[in-house]
């Protein structure tokens, strides 16, 4: 078996295409986790806020607080959960990869499951649940920022080709240093000026 270095598409016995990834000589198996919240982080932006609207009628929250959820909540999460999917998509390796990292999972999770216990209304703990997602979903947006300006700072590059070797520069050859009876001398003729 040949050593695998980088991202790749490979074909499995049963037909099915398979991906494999290798990091600093570990390979990274398991991903199904990391993939299913990729391919969920869409979807949340529309399956939160319906939660969040069938919640409140079924746990009797009450017409103002409907009223709250249709015209501040469900807008709201809609949009920053669009925000938070985009700057998670914004990232290369998750492009390359098609799997979020492990720091996207905990935030998510930490954060949807604070979304979702809004939906079961309970006036006993309702306030301090709401003001701990809002802080969640705060952090979640910084820790999504960290991540994409961690991952587009200049820094060692490795190149990942489809052979598995990475892109060296060429050494520089040594310069010709400039030859002294080399001497150009330019005259301007009377009279001709360039304007």
């Amino acid at each position: 078996m040949t050593e695998r270095r980088g991202f790749g598409w490979e074909d499995a016995a049963d037909g099915r295409r398979q991906a494999w990834d290798v990091v600093d000589g570990r390979t990274i198996e398991g991903m199904w986790l990391r993939r299913a919240f990729f391919g969920w982080l869409i979807p949340a932006a529309f399956v939160l806020p319906l939660w969040m609207f069938v919640g409140w009628i079924a746990f009797d929250a009450g017409g103002w607080a409907l009223l709250w959820v249709l015209l501040l909540a469900m807008p709201g999460l809609f949009v920053w959960q669009l925000v938070l999917s985009l700057l998670v998509r914004a990232r290369g390796t998750v492009r390359a990869g098609r799997a979020v990292s492990w720091w996207d999972v905990l935030g998510f999770t930490v954060w949807h499951a604070l979304v979702i216990s809004l939906g079961f209304f309970d006036p006993a703990w309702w306030a301090p649940a709401l003001v701990v997602a809002i802080v969640a979903g705060l952090a979640l947006f910084w820790l999504e920022l960290w991540q994409l300006w961690r991952e587009a700072r200049p820094s060692a590059v490795l190149l990942r080709t489809s052979d598995g070797l990475g892109y060296i520069p060429p050494s520089e050859s040594p310069r010709a240093e400039p030859d002294a009876h080399d001497v150009f001398i330019v005259t301007e003729r009377p009279g001709s000026t360039s304007s």
